[in-house]
């Protein structure tokens, strides 16, 4: 960093988070309103946002969780029940302005389902004031209607920011802690920023209870001591072994130039990395001196050195991985860490034999002007014998440790909050696409089945239209051929007939005439059906009466019998469709047809009648009959002619002798 400043490009990344941040607030489940966002999204818009996802968490810092020995936190006291009221309460010792206050839970290892909060409050309030203000106003909230032990992630609550001098966290609803399923108040550290920096570290608490413990790890000093459940494992950065120094007699010291004076306000110390071994060796302190004395000056012999921390550790409790100290504030240039009771440790040789061996060592030094981390890139000297050719003094100022780029703090637990909120999102997402997905492949099993269908239906539809196309094709020949033959044959007939009659009428000259007249007659006639045989409906006067036609070809055809025509409901008989009157005529033909030529009949009767639902035509003769097997009973012309006019066809042998022709069509 070049200045005190907040650098621009920080300040738009914690805003870009401010909205995923709020989402912890709200008073409806996480996951509830995640779901109801990502059910929202189009498969484009869920397909992006799992990408997007993926990019933003490979580039967020990783939960890589502690482990060793120290302290763990503050627990309050239990209860039987989730409604116990339990208070902390950090006294800032000056006003500031308050921007966001994070809490990170204590970390239980769930034998089932691997690592969870324990004891993490569901439903807090945080109030804020000043030393004359002891009521203060409630600047932020925390309600999940969901169990908040799924998380081991930070909680980072935004503040709007406030003036405060004191800040107290109150809880409406607990959890249960996982051994013993009682209700209780368990938190690893509460961190409150301004700015850059955490004002409660170090700070007095006071809490409404604490529980006792036979262990120096529970204590309500712990939940300001910098300590977390954390390693800091951020995605960006070169990795950076830690300085160890040979070995120490007495004491050894570790000098960094800063290159121009500056206001100190803080140290933060990074132990030795424990690598990545299980069990470790050490219980996490290694190279960390008992006895630490920091000192700054502005010459670089410190022959005008002042005292700027002096550090005595009781226990183990009291280091973790990141050790942030408040020093003395002075303005130096050069700072000087001097162990004057060094780490010591049980060493041994080839041959077995133990020893004592003493050692100094960190990850990296970090001197804060306020929010500025002044040692970066600056030149470190250790004062103990050369550097060791793995472990150099230079890893101590570099910005990195054993997993890359050492973050702020703040940006820190921004990421971690984070990952946690994209790490609830991205299953939802995933499982919404896996639906959508398998919608779609159901949506195209089905569309696949329909398609099928269509192809099936369009070569069936095409089989049928050319089944029937045939069958029209037949039918109409088949007409032609009946027209033909009912029609020409009857008019070729009754010309026959009529030829004879002028035969015979040849000294008649007026006889003669008139018969060669009506032979002309019915000649132009049929010359007009033969035209149009394929389609009679286009011979023009064609069949328009069939009452009259019918009477025509009575007299036409039966010249020489006795023909009685009779017809009932002659109104109804006239609403016949047009091609049905031309086949029920050349029915009629064919029947009066088949009886001169084949019958010898003298007498015939007809009768056409009609109702409101049917046609009746009867045909009767006194001729020889038709034989009595009812299979060829029906001549083949008339079964023809029956089965185009759509109508049944029965023939019979009346008492009397003779045939009986009955034809019945429906009336549409």
């Amino acid at each position: 960093m070049d200045s005190f400043a907040i650098p621009v490009s920080r300040v738009l990344r914690i805003l870009c988070l401010l909205p995923f941040l709020a989402a912890t607030l709200s008073a409806r489940p996480e996951s509830e309103s995640v779901v109801a966002q990502v059910e929202k999204q189009n498969l484009s818009q869920l397909e992006d946002r799992r990408a997007s996802i993926d990019i933003e968490l490979s580039q967020l810092a990783s939960y890589s969780l502690r482990s060793g020995v120290g302290a763990i936190g503050y627990r309050s006291q239990t209860s039987e029940t989730d409604d116990a009221k339990e208070t902390i309460e950090i006294d800032l010792e000056e006003e500031a302005s308050i921007d966001s206050v994070i809490l990170v839970p204590t970390i239980w290892r769930d034998t089932q389902s691997g690592f969870r909060a324990d004891g993490f409050p569901k439903a807090i309030t945080i109030t804020a004031g000043t030393d004359g203000d002891p009521v203060g106003e409630k600047i932020a909230s925390y309600d999940s209607n969901i169990n908040a032990l799924t998380r081991i992630a930070p909680l980072v609550i935004p503040c709007d920011s406030i003036t405060a001098s004191w800040i107290r966290i109150e809880t409406s609803r607990l959890s249960p802690r996982a051994f013993d399923n009682k209700f209780i108040l368990q938190l690893s550290e509460v961190l409150v920023f301004s700015g850059e920096v955490n004002i409660a570290l170090g700070k007095e608490v006071r809490t409404s209870s604490n529980q006792s413990s036979n262990t120096l790890a529970w204590n309500r000093k712990h939940l300001v001591d910098g300590a977390l459940p954390y390693l800091m494992d951020a995605a960006k950065g070169a990795q950076s072994v830690s300085f160890v120094s040979t070995e120490i007699e007495e004491t050894a010291s570790i000098s960094i130039d800063l290159e121009a004076p500056f206001l100190l306000t803080q140290l933060v110390l990074h132990t030795v990395d424990q690598s990545d071994t299980v069990p470790q060796a050490f219980a996490g302190d290694f190279g960390f001196p008992y006895h630490l004395m920091v000192e700054g000056a502005n010459k670089a012999d410190f022959s005008d050195a002042r005292v700027l921390l002096d550090f005595r550790r009781e226990s183990i409790f009291e280091i973790s991985p990141i050790v942030p100290i408040h020093l003395i504030q002075n303005r130096c240039r050069y700072v000087r860490l001097t162990a004057i009771e060094p780490f010591n440790f049980n060493a041994s040789i080839a041959d077995g034999e133990q020893f004592v061996s003493s050692r100094l060592g960190f990850a990296e030094i970090e001197l804060y002007a306020h929010n500025q981390n002044v040692a970066l890139g600056k030149t470190a000297f250790s004062i103990h014998g050369p550097d060791h050719p793995v472990r150099s003094v230079t890893a101590l100022t570099d910005g990195n440790n054993l997993y890359g780029k050492i973050l702020p703090f703040r940006e820190w637990m921004l990421q971690l909050s984070k990952r946690h909120e994209l790490e609830i999102e991205r299953p939802i997402v995933e499982a919404e696409l896996n639906r959508r997905y398998e919608s779609q492949k159901a949506n195209l099993r089905t569309l696949s089945w329909i398609i099928a269908a269509l192809i099936a239906g369009t070569v069936i539809l095409v089989l049928v239209d050319r089944f029937l196309r045939q069958r029209a094709i037949f039918r109409t020949k088949e007409r032609i051929a009946a027209d033909l033959h009912d029609e020409l044959g009857a008019n070729l007939h009754a010309i026959a007939l009529l030829g004879d009659l002028a035969q015979a009428a040849k000294d008649s000259p007026e006889k003669a005439s008139k018969h060669l007249e009506r032979i002309r007659a019915l000649i132009g006639r049929t010359s007009e059906a033969a035209k149009n045989c394929t389609n009679m409906l286009d011979t023009p006067g064609l069949y328009q009466d069939l009452i009259g036609e019918m009477k025509r070809s009575a007299n036409r055809i039966t010249t020489d019998l006795n023909h009685e025509l009779s017809f009932e409901n002659e109104s109804l008989i006239e609403r016949v469709k047009p091609r049905k009157r031309i086949d029920l005529h050349l029915f009629y033909n064919e029947c009066l047809v088949n009886i001169i030529r084949h019958s010898g009949a003298t007498d015939v009767e007809t009768c056409l009648s009609a109702n409101g639902k049917s046609v009746s035509l009867t045909v009767r003769d006194n001729g020889k009959g038709l034989p009595r097997n009812s299979k060829i009973a029906v001549p083949p012309s008339l079964k023809r002619r029956a089965r185009l006019i759509g109508g049944q066809v029965f023939a019979t042998a009346p008492e009397t002798g003779g045939t009986l022709i009955t034809l019945q069509m429906r009336l549409k």
